[in-house]
């Protein structure tokens, strides 16, 4: 059976392996920091998807107040299963958590970004009534 709770320090090299899949590089000792920092704010949980205590996936959120809209926004800023247990129902579960998490937090909305060339994903965030809304530009600062 697969359990949704929060992402523990301890679980770093797994968070480590997780985003390593999306393309990003963090040793486990950078995830077990990150996981604290956020854990500590109160707005920004990251959740794991564990079966037998191995964590498979993961949904970070972080919740924001932003002028423009009356009540706060949650983000999903990752979201990943491991590849060997994909179609599995686990990104469904995490997203789950997400919004839940969201509307206890009085959100108005949840959003996410994903990256251009991630077809299935975007596919996936249709099915569960996500809409393309915006094209989110950045530019990266400092050396």
């Amino acid at each position: 059976m697969i359990e949704i709770r929060p992402c523990m320090p301890e679980d770093a090299a797994a968070v480590t392996a997780l985003l390593g899949q999306l393309g990003y590089e963090a040793s486990s000792q950078a995830a077990a920091e990150r996981v604290r920092q956020l854990n500590a704010t109160g707005s920004d949980p990251t959740f794991v998807a564990a079966e037998n205590g191995q964590p498979l996936g993961l949904i970070a959120l972080h919740r924001c107040r932003m002028i423009q809209y009356r009540a706060p926004v949650a983000r999903i800023t990752a979201l990943v299963v491991d590849q060997w247990a994909r179609r599995r129902g686990i990104g469904r579960l995490l997203i789950d958590r997400a919004l839940r998490w969201a509307e206890e937090g009085g959100c108005e909305f949840v959003e996410l970004t994903s990256a251009l060339n991630r077809a299935e994903a975007h596919a996936f965030y249709r099915e569960l009534g996500f809409e393309t809304n915006s094209l989110r530009f950045r530019k990266l600062l400092g050396g």
